[in-house]
C-alpha cells in the first residue's frame, strides 16, 4: 500500500516502547449531516483494512453523521456571551469561546451562573500559570464544540458541531458490521483526546492509542482525511514514507 501523509505530517511514528507504526490518511468526500458512518467505513476504510490495523476517526465526522449540530440561528448571543467572550485568549487551534455564539452555547448548556463561576476561576488560575480551567469545569460538551468558524472550512461558518453521542457504542457497531477496530478522537495541533474506542481494543490503554496519533496526522484544516489507518511496520518502514 502506498501510504499518504498530509503536508507537514510524517507517515511513521515511534510509539509504544519504540515500535514503528505507519499512518495512512484516508481521503473522503466532504461528509454531510445525516450520512452513515458505517457506509463511510465500508467505502473508504474497509478496502485497505488488514487484521491488526487500528483506525482513528475524527469526532466531527461521527457527530455530523449523528446529526449532532447546532445552527447559528438556534444560538443567539446575548449580553453576557458577548461580554465574557472578550476575555478569552485565542490559541492557534482557533478562537474557541472567544466567539460569542460559542459562549452562548456554553451558557445554554451549563447555565449562566456556572459559566461565570468557571470564567472567574479560569482567570485566577491563569495568573498562576494554569490553563484549561474553564473547559474542565464546564465539561466535554462545551470543550468539544467545533464549528462556527469558517476560515478553513466555510461550511462550518454558521454551524456548530457537538461531540458524538455514545462514542463507544459507535465503535462497537462499526466493528460488528465491518470488522474494523476504531477509535474516535477529538484532535487538533495542540492536543488529542480519546472519546471512545471499540471493545476489541480494550487491551490498549488510551495513552498508547493516543501516542500513535499524537501529532494529529489527520491535519487541522480542510484535508478531508478524517480516517487514519494505523499499521505496525517492521524494520525500514513502509513504502511511500514521507510527508
Amino acid at each position: 500500500m502506498e501510504y499518504y501523509a498530509n503536508a507537514g505530517k510524517s507517515v511513521t511514528i515511534q510509539a509504544c516502547g519504540g515500535r514503528t507504526f505507519a499512518r495512512h490518511a484516508i481521503r473522503t468526500h466532504f461528509v454531510r449531516v445525516g450520512e452513515s458512518y458505517v457506509d463511510l467505513v465500508e467505502t473508504y476504510v474497509k478496502p485497505l483494512w488488514r487484521p491488526g490495523d487500528i483506525v482513528s476517526v475524527s469526532e466531527k465526522v461521527i457527530a455530523l453523521c449523528q446529526g449532532r449540530i447546532v445552527t447559528e440561528a438556534e444560538v443567539k448571543p446575548g449580553l453576557w456571551a458577548k461580554l465574557l467572550s472578550r476575555f478569552v485568549h485565542q490559541t492557534q487551534a482557533g478562537p474557541g469561546m472567544g466567539l460569542p455564539v460559542k459562549m452562548q452555547f456554553a451558557i445554554n448548556t451549563c447555565g449562566l451562573k456556572r459559566v461565570i463561576q468557571a470564567a472567574l476561576c479560569a482567570g485566577l488560575d491563569k495568573l498562576r500559570g494554569v490553563h484549561g480551567t474553564f473547559y474542565d469545569m464546564l465539561g466535554p460538551e462545551v470543550r468539544g464544540l467545533d464549528g462556527f468558524f469558517g476560515r478553513d472550512i466555510p461550511e462550518y461558518a454558521h454551524m456548530g458541531v457537538r461531540i458524538p453521542s455514545h462514542p463507544v457504542q459507535v465503535c462497537d457497531e462499526v466493528y460488528e458490521k465491518t470488522g474494523v477496530a476504531m477509535v474516535i478522537v477529538d484532535a487538533n495541533d495542540l492536543d488529542v483526546e480519546m472519546l471512545g474506542k471499540c471493545t476489541k481494543l480494550q487491551n490498549w490503554s488510551n495513552a498508547a492509542l493516543l501516542s500513535l496519533i499524537s501529532d494529529n496526522p489527520a491535519g487541522q484544516d480542510r484535508q478531508l482525511t478524517p480516517f487514519i489507518l494505523i499499521r505496525e511496520v517492521p524494520g525500514d518502514g513502509p513504502a511511500g514514507m514521507g510527508a
